[in-house]
């Protein structure tokens, strides 16, 4: 099992919908224990499912290309940059290639990303890597609005609906924005794709045995102007919770 001791962020605070807050550059990217095992999950996913963890439209490359611009620029304590290579913090050195910008960060960062770009009146999924999916399938949701995307989420009516694409709108350079989410799952998977009309098995949260939280970031690129979605995965087994 590849699981964090904790999560460093009290989930229990109660946070209205869509629940986000500032932060600052310096503490995008998180590197923690379980860095070496997820990665390595990452790159046996990239290797043997790379077309169900990886998508990325022709005219979403160059926000793809100022997404590894950007990255790199904030690499944490632990990276070490070589010219065109990266020393990881598991000892693996890692080529940048410019020709695959999205599975050069897959392969970097624990993080997630996706890129939501304007289309019309709405931000759409224009390119990610989304190696750990919380019930949902990059497949169905590649090219889709914000609308559909979170379809069939029953919360996210015509109200929240337009909150969070006034959110999106409203992303500015350099004043990025942050959320998290929390959930309970029965076992302690990473990828947990699931079908838009799947029933997620029902999980009583007192029982459940991991409990999960993705860190979301949202931040605008300056050149492309597309908002950047980024989300750090947490799962700690809730036995070695304080009673």
């Amino acid at each position: 099992m590849i699981l964090q001791r904790e999560i460093p962020y009290d989930v229990e605070v109660p946070r209205r919908l869509p629940g986000v807050a500032p932060f600052e550059m310096r503490d995008w990217l998180h590197v923690d224990e379980a860095y070496a095992g997820q990665i390595a999950e990452r790159l046996r996913l990239l290797r043997e499912r790379r077309g169900a963890v990886l998508a990325l439209d022709e005219g979403a490359r160059p926000a793809a290309e100022e997404l590894l611009d950007l990255v790199l620029a904030w690499l944490p304590e632990g990276f070490v940059r070589d010219g065109d290579a990266v020393s990881c913090p598991d000892g693996r050195r890692v080529v940048v290639n410019r020709g695959d910008p999205l599975g050069t960060l897959g392969a970097l960062v624990q993080e997630d990303l996706c890129l939501m770009e304007t289309r019309g009146e709405q931000h759409v999924l224009t390119g990610a890597v989304l190696c750990f999916p919380a019930s949902w399938r990059l497949d169905q949701k590649f090219l889709r609005p914000l609308t559909g995307i979170h379809e069939p989420v029953g919360e996210y009516d015509a109200g929240l609906a337009a909150r969070v694409q006034r959110l999106f709108d409203g992303v500015q350079v350099g004043r990025p924005l942050w959320r998290f989410n929390v959930l309970t799952y029965a076992d302690a998977e990473l990828h947990q794709p699931r079908a838009e009309h799947e029933k997620r098995p029902e999980v009583n949260p007192r029982a459940a045995h991991f409990l999960r939280s993705e860190r979301q970031c949202l931040i605008r690129l300056p050149r492309t102007r597309a908002v950047v979605f980024s989300i750090h995965t947490y799962l700690v087994d809730r036995a070695g919770e304080e009673p």
